[in-house]
């Protein structure tokens, strides 16, 4: 197999992926609605931008924070599902080091949260539109993803079809929803089994492990906690086998605290991820709580 020739799964029908975007937000967690918030000064300077959608109304919220130093990439990130949107990248210091490393950042709400207008089509959609805009935004520069969530989840299907992105990040992306939804919710399983016999072609379109496969990255990392219980450590490593990239498992975390409890660990394996060009591997990393200064490689 020659990665980056496989056949990534087709899009479904238009009425069929509307009757699998209402399945998928029926099983994700209901959030309360929160209004947009402003990045803190400690991220000037920076600029609030909308992205134009190709489908869907309204448009994407966005901010765009500039390189600190001269400009070696732009990275699109991509929020989990939470209520905060792009205001979860706030904190923990992923913008401030990519800024300091050489990248400028662009974060977007996804559609129906901050700003952004509702959903319309799967989120993958709101993906493409946002690269669309950093590759203009970059001006030529490579780009990345670094996806968290469903922030990661919904990259995956524009990663297999595109080669204009060079790297990805990934923390704590389940290698499919309605799996996912089996693990933490108690009616995912029933959806899930009913998804497969009446929508088969939205559930193996919602399988990353087929787009995986047909990545073309230079290279890929995905991260998550040993405590996730929604995305369980195969899966992360089997989702990076199927990329041909790396994995590490955060020993103590649970679901988004790889951040928290390795924060300089997973800022710097982002960094070394984004540098590397064509380096391809399968190494597993393994951290340990409270001294993210030691790395070993394990597997």
């Amino acid at each position: 197999m020659i990665r980056g020739m496989v056949q990534a799964p087709p899009r479904p029908q238009e009425w069929r992926e509307r009757a699998g975007l209402r399945l998928v937000r029926a099983l994700a967690p209901q959030l309360r609605v929160v209004p947009p918030a402003a990045a803190p000064p400690v991220l000037l300077p920076y600029e609030n931008l909308s992205v134009e959608r190709d489908r869907g109304p309204g448009t994407l919220a966005a901010t765009w924070y500039p390189a600190y130093v001269s400009p070696r990439g732009a990275v699109l990130l991509l929020h989990p599902w939470i209520p905060e949107g792009r205001a979860y990248f706030h904190r923990l210091g992923r913008i401030e080091a990519l800024r300091a490393a050489g990248y400028h950042a662009l974060t977007i709400d996804l559609p129906g949260f901050g700003g952004s207008g509702r959903p319309s089509g799967l989120y993958d959609r709101a993906v493409e539109d946002a690269l669309a805009r950093l590759d203009r935004l970059g001006k030529g520069l490579d780009l990345f993803i670094w996806g968290v969530g469903v922030g990661g989840y919904w990259s995956h299907q524009v990663l297999a079809r595109t080669d204009q992105v060079a790297g990805a990040m990934f923390e704590d992306v389940p290698s499919h929803l309605y799996e996912w939804s089996s693990r933490v919710e108690p009616w995912g399983k029933p959806a899930r089994i009913l998804v497969q016999r009446m929508l088969p072609d939205v559930h193996r379109y919602l399988d990353l492990r087929r787009h995986a496969t047909a990545f073309d990255l230079g290279a890929v990392t995905y991260i998550s906690g040993a405590r996730n219980l929604g995305v369980r450590p195969e899966e992360t490593r089997t989702l990076a086998e199927c990329a041909g990239g790396s994995y590490s498992i955060v020993r103590g975390a649970g679901h988004l605290g790889s951040i928290e409890v390795a924060n300089r660990a997973v800022i710097r394996t982002a960094l070394e991820t984004f540098e590397r060009a064509a380096e391809h591997s399968t190494t597993a990393v393994q951290f340990e709580p409270g001294d993210d200064s030691q790395v070993s490689a394990v597997g």
